[in-house]
């Protein structure tokens, strides 16, 4: 500080001797001159200053994110951050309190317990509308319907950037082509589970999803003892309903397994957005069902790549699935509500 101090006064008292106009290199020391000097250098605006940076911010950020094609809900939040920095999620300090749903209903059900797995048939109910249930939500629609405003915002902006690119028949096409690929990938998978023969060599699948299974190929020789593939569930006392992919051990732990595809890695739990209160919010309709004899304590997210790299897994045990079976439970609330 002592040194910062001195170099400051030995650089105002030689603006003062440029300030009287004495003639350069007259004074070769100027320790002697007092720091009270009056005179002071103008300060120089920067030609910057006077732009209104608010003006031009929609054309910076259009100039960042001109290329279209490769652009997802994901990437462009990035992109935002990037320019305005990281969303600021937290409340003001009054509203921080942690909210609990109104009826913290349990995930387990007490009437049921840790059943043996025995070989056998799968569960494979199927799901039948009738007009007894036709009111009755599916998870999936409740998801939707109570979606946070920022996903529902980078969610909307991918849709319109994808339209403005490919159109709206391009984008529909677009959008039918994932939908076909994810049907094609989970009827592998149930071919994976269910056929006789389970050498790799005579399993067989449509090219268009090959990397998919190539992708979760170390995950599925982690998977045993499955007891159910894409079988419906019903949650008798808080009334919807949904159809989980696969019911089985992973790694020696009983397991909802949710398979998710994804165009972009996602390496990290927070990357999958509501993935995980879809998967709390099976494992309580099946703890509920009374066509399972059984009860499920662990959920596992997998996250496949069209281009046959490794897949993302997720778990998430008794401890870390209720935070989202309470988070569910507020979205459950919120539906109602509406």
């Amino acid at each position: 500080m002592a040194i910062t101090m001195q170099v400051l006064k030995l650089v105002i008292q030689c603006k003062c001797v440029r300030s009287m106009c004495f003639p350069s290199g007259q004074f070769s020391y100027v320790g002697n001159f007092s720091t009270s000097c009056q005179w002071q250098a103008r300060k120089k605006v920067s030609q910057y200053s006077t732009v209104d940076t608010e003006r031009y911010s929609s054309l910076v950020r259009e100039v960042l994110s001109s290329k279209t094609s490769s652009q997802t809900p994901e990437s462009i939040e990035d992109e935002d951050c990037q320019l305005y920095g990281p969303i600021i999620r937290s409340r003001p300090p009054s509203q921080q309190l942690h909210k609990l749903p109104k009826n913290l209903h349990p995930l387990l059900n007490e009437a049921k317990g840790q059943s043996e797995y025995v070989p056998g048939p799968l569960a494979r109910i199927t799901l039948k509308r009738n007009s007894n249930n036709t009111s009755i939500p599916s998870v999936t629609r409740i998801l939707q319907k109570t979606m946070p405003p920022d996903q529902a915002f980078y969610l909307e902006r991918w849709k319109r950037r994808m339209i403005a690119e490919l159109g709206e028949e391009g984008f529909q096409e677009y959008s039918s082509n994932l939908f076909r690929q994810g049907k094609l990938f989970h009827t592998a998978i149930e071919d994976t589970f269910t056929q006789e023969v389970p050498s790799k060599e005579d399993r067989e699948c449509p090219a268009e999803v090959s990397g998919y299974i190539e992708s979760v190929s170390n995950v599925l020789n982690d998977v045993t003892g499955v007891r159910a593939i894409e079988s419906a569930v019903h949650h008798s006392a808080l009334q919807y309903l949904g159809i989980v992919d696969c019911v089985a051990q992973y790694r020696g732990s009983l397991c909802v397994i949710d398979w998710k595809t994804s165009e972009k890695p996602k390496p990290f739990l927070r990357h999958t957005y509501d993935n995980p209160l879809q998967v709390a919010a099976y494992i309580g309709a099946l703890n509920s069902d009374h066509n399972y004899n059984y009860q499920v304590e662990n959920g596992l997210i997998v996250v496949a790549y069209k281009d046959g790299s490794p897949a993302h897994t997720h778990f998430l045990n008794s401890e870390k699935i209720m935070p989202f079976w309470e988070k569910w439970l507020l979205r459950l609330e919120e539906y109602a509500e509406k």
